[in-house]
């Protein structure tokens, strides 16, 4: 991930409380390993974290932060420059909700084939460290792990033809909720993704392709395998789930099947799908065989379709494939 130009800015309280100050840098931070590393590790800290997707608004809503990114990209600001404007409008934006302050770490960096650039607000812990005489010394260090504001937005993506409508992304977990707020006005975007809906409609969709397709156990466990590992890859990368490519992933002897069984059952899927880390994590599938029964079902339908008594030893089941219905349908007009 090559980092074309970066630069830290710290965020103060004012003496009387009210109000947070910049302290900008006069420069854009020299090139240099340490923060390469410091970028790479605010980005995988990132990566995972539950997020909001969306475009720049336009019109009355929109922002200014469009046109001093323009202005950026076209050369006729500095990436100091903008950059600093940015942390100003945030202190002004952050004044009630931040008690404490922090830096805050701008890159613009390549991932992949797209430029993207990032902000994240970075707080220091005290810490225990070593000096050159072995002895224990207090030692500062950034606290990647409480990472509560942040954001990317894909440059090569809002800059293209055809942009579409997930080129923003921004930190939005519940524990920071006013942050994420500040967060929204300060980028001027119109959220229009929502990660874990649409995540679980996809997971949807693919329990309904597996079912349909009446695969076996080592084939359904394979193709869940693949969906799982494809899309977890992704989340750590911080990219979104293409339909298109995990199509390919989850059958590639008929790699347009499952692509096709979104698109003609019309789940409302977007082409590209942002991750959710959470639904993610609870889905897997429950599978048992014996004394001639074989029992295969999603994790996240336990509670749903699905219902264990532990007590009793029983599995209900409330919602029957249509297959299988018909199946007993049949059996009992010829008993």
């Amino acid at each position: 991930m090559p980092v074309l130009q970066s630069i830290v800015h710290r965020l103060e309280p004012h003496s009387d409380n009210d109000r947070l100050v910049v302290k900008p840098a006069a420069t854009a931070h020299p090139e240099s390993t340490v923060m390469s590393e410091l970028v790479a590790a605010v980005s995988d800290a990132y990566n995972p974290k539950p997020k909001g997707w969306g475009a720049f608004a336009e019109g009355e809503s929109a922002s200014p932060l469009a046109g001093w990114l323009s202005a950026y990209l076209d050369g006729q600001r500095d990436f100091a420059d903008i950059t600093r404007t940015i942390a100003e409008r945030l202190a002004g934006l952050l004044e009630d909700r931040l008690s404490v302050g922090g830096y805050l770490v701008f890159d613009h960096s390549r991932r992949g084939e797209a430029e993207s650039l990032s902000l994240a607000l970075v707080q220091q812990r005290q810490g225990i460290g070593i000096d050159d005489a072995h002895q224990a010394v207090p030692a500062a260090q950034l606290n990647l792990g409480q990472l509560t504001l942040a954001a990317r937005i894909n440059l090569s993506q809002w800059r293209s033809d055809s942009p579409g409508a997930q080129y923003v992304s921004f930190l939005k977990d519940r524990g920071g909720k006013k942050l994420a707020e500040s967060l929204v006005e300060l980028l001027g975007v119109e959220e229009s993704i929502d990660a874990p809906s649409e995540t679980r409609t996809l997971l949807k969709a693919f329990s309904d392709y597996v079912e349909q397709g009446d695969f076996d156990e080592d084939a359904s466990r394979e193709k869940t395998d693949a969906l799982v590992d494809y899309a977890s890859e992704q989340l750590s990368r911080g990219e979104p789930i293409t339909l298109d490519e995990l199509s390919t992933l989850v059958d590639e002897q008929q790699p347009k099947a499952f692509y096709e069984h979104i698109r003609h059952a019309d789940y409302g899927l977007s082409e590209e799908i942002p991750p959710d880390k959470r639904t993610l994590s609870q889905f897997r599938r429950f599978t048992g065989r014996a004394a001639g029964v074989s029992i295969s079902f999603d994790s996240h339908l336990l509670g749903s379709s699905v219902e264990y008594d532990e007590s009793r030893e029983r599995l209900i089941i409330k919602t029957l494939p249509s297959q299988l219905r018909e199946q007993l349908k049949q059996r009992q007009k010829g008993t």
